[in-house]
């Protein structure tokens, strides 16, 4: 569709995109090489329908080395309320990073670290889950320092 005086333009014109070759409908009808058809369509995954994990979350492995992971990364550290949020992100992540290569089979994880100042108060910590009470699992660490007290959950979801 034209108008005076101005340009008529595309979608990918419009969008600052570069124009993609699409299909036309006589093209379709045209039969295709096996090996096209292949590339184009692969199976992902098939179903199993096995429900029971082959390698099952050992919390005991987990709860070590979660123990480690806070032991080495706060020996010798002072609380800060300014470090403590990206100390706490760090931690999670190589504790989650340790998780991931035990390799355990159809389990998600959630890694929670919690760092709290020794001021003289109680703490106490709650958490809800939708849990599955025959496969899912949770594991908790804690160190504790002349300045603080650093707590890591790692709760392991198993997924069908």
């Amino acid at each position: 569709m034209k108008t005076k005086g101005k340009k008529a333009q595309s979608n990918s014109e419009a969008l600052g995109t570069a124009p993609v070759e699409e299909e036309r409908a006589s093209d379709s009808t045209k039969p295709k090489p096996l090996a096209q058809e292949a590339n184009r369509a692969k199976i992902k995954c098939v179903n199993t329908y096995r429900l029971e994990s082959r390698n099952k979350f050992q919390d005991y492995l987990v709860r070590k080395k979660a123990q480690a992971i806070l032991t080495n990364k706060l020996q010798d550290a002072q609380y800060s309320g300014d470090s403590s949020p990206s100390l706490c992100a760090s931690i999670s992540e190589e504790i989650l990073k340790a998780v991931k290569e035990m390799d355990f089979d159809r389990y998600k994880y959630v890694v929670s670290v919690l760092i709290v100042e020794k001021a003289g108060q109680a703490m106490n910590v709650a958490s809800r889950w939708v849990w599955d009470a025959q496969r899912d699992s949770w594991v908790s660490a804690k160190c504790e320092t002349e300045t603080f007290i650093a707590l890591a959950l790692v709760m392991a979801c198993y997924y069908e």
